[in-house]
């Protein structure tokens, strides 16, 4: 299978994953042939890309980080969550239902064989919050999980992860969708989420202190410029660190109504260039060894102008995976070529190209 722009797909094609929603609700199942008006749909829908069928990739093994039921069973969580808030219920939340949600996530990345592969899932317009709550968690786990942190530590982390922008709930939605840039009154707004979450969080016993940290902690930076306290450094908990990263690098490669996504490769540029800035180094070190540049399935071009697909990941040297290519100065090539990148050094990927 292969990583598709959505507006690329030719009619015919076949669906090599489902396509699902916010509410784990499948649109099309696997397998299905797209017509003229899936696509189009799709595209009203906000989906820029799709996963499709290739002969040419059939024995590239394609891992999701976490099951399509664990996911699921997440978005289910923080949608009860925030019913309960909604519902002036904010002091008797479900934490156990948090806590075996963080679990299930837990255990699928320690037991996922290609923890790198793939981060997230195809993502529409709909829910972004939802997406992003669970997708940061992905993330934070896999930092956390490498970092060495116990199963207790992953937990408190996930959970706080899982609920860190759940003060957003008090937002109006036309503040959060707003397509303009927001006025210093609105972005004051904006900035009451981390407050509003921490105090959502700490009112429940269940939920530990330093979880609902992380809700308050998350948009400070490592050099003091964040906010809402403006802590730097190590005044900064750990949880609130780690978070901040995996945070920002999910809401760069997610696509909102007034933005794009940016690529996966410019958004790990990005996060690497923001250390002793924004995030603390350490926590950059094991961001760059464990978070893969470029997802197994996309289309990439190289510096030989030759262009095809990442096939798998390459655990030593994240940027630099296996590839296959099938096109040299976008004439066919007679028979696909594979590289190992770390066995080239000299040959780069300076594209990223779904077609």
């Amino acid at each position: 299978m292969r990583l598709v722009n959505t507006r690329y797909v030719q009619e015919g094609s076949v669906l090599a994953r489902p396509v699902i929603n916010s509410s784990g609700r499948v649109l099309l199942q696997s397998g299905v042939r797209v017509t003229a008006s899936y696509i189009n749909r799709l595209i009203l829908m906000g989906y820029d890309v799709l996963f499709i069928q290739d002969d040419r990739l059939e024995d590239v093994e394609f891992h999701l980080a976490i099951t399509s039921q664990t996911r699921e069973v997440a978005y289910k969580t923080i949608k009860n969550v925030s019913s309960y808030i909604e519902s002036g219920l904010e002091g008797s939340l479900v934490v156990a239902n948090v806590r075996s949600s963080v679990q299930h996530m837990i255990n699928d990345l320690l037991f996922s064989t290609d923890i790198l592969g793939n981060l997230s899932e195809i993502q529409g317009y709909d829910d972004y919050t939802y997406h992003h709550s669970v997708n940061t968690t992905i993330i934070a786990l896999i930092l956390g999980i490498a970092s060495g942190y116990s199963e207790q530590k992953l937990i408190e982390l996930g959970m706080g992860v899982l609920m860190h922008d759940i003060g957003k709930i008090k937002i109006p939605e036309r503040i959060l969708n707003k397509k303009t840039p927001l006025t210093e009154e609105e972005f004051g707004e904006i900035k009451r989420h981390t407050i509003n979450g921490f105090d959502i969080l700490r009112k429940n016993n269940d939920f530990s202190l330093l979880s609902a940290h992380i809700a308050f902690q998350h948009q400070e930076k490592w050099n003091g410029a964040g906010y809402p306290r403006g802590l730097k450094g190590s005044e900064i908990h750990e949880y609130g660190r780690l978070a901040a990263v995996a945070d920002v690098y999910e809401a760069l490669t997610s696509k909102r109504v007034y933005r794009k996504a940016m690529e996966t490769n410019d958004a790990y540029e990005y996060i690497i260039s923001q250390g002793n800035i924004h995030f603390e180094p350490r926590i950059l070190e094991v961001f760059k060894k464990n978070i893969s540049v470029y997802p197994t399935g996309s289309g990439i071009v190289l510096s030989n102008n030759q262009r095809g697909n990442v096939v798998k990941q390459n655990r030593a040297f994240p940027n630099r995976p296996f590839v296959r290519v099938f096109y040299e100065n976008e004439q066919p090539l007679q028979i696909p070529i594979d590289y190992n990148l770390a066995d080239y050094p000299s040959l780069m990927i300076i594209a990223v190209d779904n077609r």
